[in-house]
């Protein structure tokens, strides 16, 4: 069995004192550096001094007022992917800015035929900085042109770093993540899945500790050995440790307060994560009985997400130790 994936979010978080001022002057069209205790630039800034550990505070402008370095090496990107800096083909380089004494990655927009170590670029600022790495569009070549640097997209102009404006410092970086896959499950794997589109919970035994697995692996992680035997599972559990969910975020699906909590069902050796309804947030323990609430057979999928939630089974608490080397 075989399917894509996508995991998209909003990675947000804050800068500090060191990233801020180096977002803050891309917002200006400038590039800062940071000075470690070897005397040593480094661009882009660190925090903390490579040498020590200790944090590091002098910022230094590097690359001149044009953004000008010269690639250290670079690698040829002749089939560009969604979200990259270009659409056609471009290089990646590590490129060392005027002043600085380590190498920054980028993109540079140049034919492959021009590209070399040693080649001087220049960077081509976004028509609107907002303080982001993407303020800087590429870097191109800064040197006599034998042929155009000629993308479909590329317009030349000279962009000089304007002077810092009185706006706010950037403290604050959205990054949106993306990545689309396709995940080949393992024979282990499929068949618990097309259990799953019988209403059936299938694990797996290791041979030597008799540990049994759900969702099914294809090696025990304890021996190092094959999984033979498949034991099906009934959909009542433990409740093993858990967490009251008070945050919402993009794309909840259930308003907060709730329970995600890992269930150990019967006759297995690992829990799951798993959401816990039907029961005031306040009242879900350790030791708590629960059973699988599925959906509509209708709406089955090769999914866990055919159980909707886990929901109280009314029986007493089960005793500590018998999760106790599951938590």
């Amino acid at each position: 069995m075989a399917a894509p994936l996508i995991v998209d979010f909003d990675y947000t978080r804050s800068l500090g004192p060191v990233l801020s001022g180096f977002m803050t002057a891309l917002r200006d069209r400038r590039i800062l550096g940071i000075r470690g205790s070897d005397g040593r630039v480094h661009a882009p800034p660190v925090e903390y001094d490579p040498q020590t550990g200790d944090p590091l505070t002098e910022l230094v402008e590097v690359g001149g007022n044009g953004g000008t370095g010269t690639v250290l090496s670079w690698s040829w990107m002749p089939d560009p992917l969604e979200g990259q800096p270009l659409s056609h083909p471009f290089a990646w380089a590590l490129i060392r800015l005027d002043g600085a004494d380590t190498g920054m990655l980028h993109a540079v927009d140049a034919p492959i035929d021009r590209l070399r170590t040693g080649l001087r670029v220049r960077a081509r600022w976004a028509d609107t900085p907002i303080g982001s790495i993407r303020d800087i569009e590429c870097f191109e070549p800064d040197e006599p042109e034998d042929q155009p640097v000629a993308g479909p997209e590329h317009t030349s102009k000279d962009v000089r770093a304007s002077e810092p404006d009185d706006r706010e410092p950037v403290t604050m970086l959205t990054t949106p993540i993306h990545l689309e896959y396709q995940h080949t499950a393992s024979r282990e794997e499929s068949r618990f899945l097309r259990g799953l589109l019988e209403g059936r919970l299938l694990g797996q035994r290791c041979p030597v500790c008799r540990q049994v697995y759900i969702p099914a692996r294809s090696a025990c992680p304890v021996d190092g050995v094959a999984t033979t035997d498949e034991v099906e599972l009934p959909d009542t559990g433990t409740i093993t440790t858990f967490c009251i969910v008070n945050v919402p975020f993009l794309g909840q699906r259930i308003t907060p307060p709730y329970v995600a909590a890992y269930v150990l069902l019967d006759g297995a050796d690992i829990a799951f994560l798993h959401l816990i309804l039907e029961c005031p947030v306040d009242e879900v323990r350790m030791g708590m009985r629960v059973r699988a609430v599925w959906r509509p057979r209708e709406q089955w999928g090769p999914s866990l997400e055919n159980i909707d939630h886990f929901r109280p089974t009314g029986d007493p608490d089960a005793a500590y130790q018998t999760y106790a080397k599951h938590l």
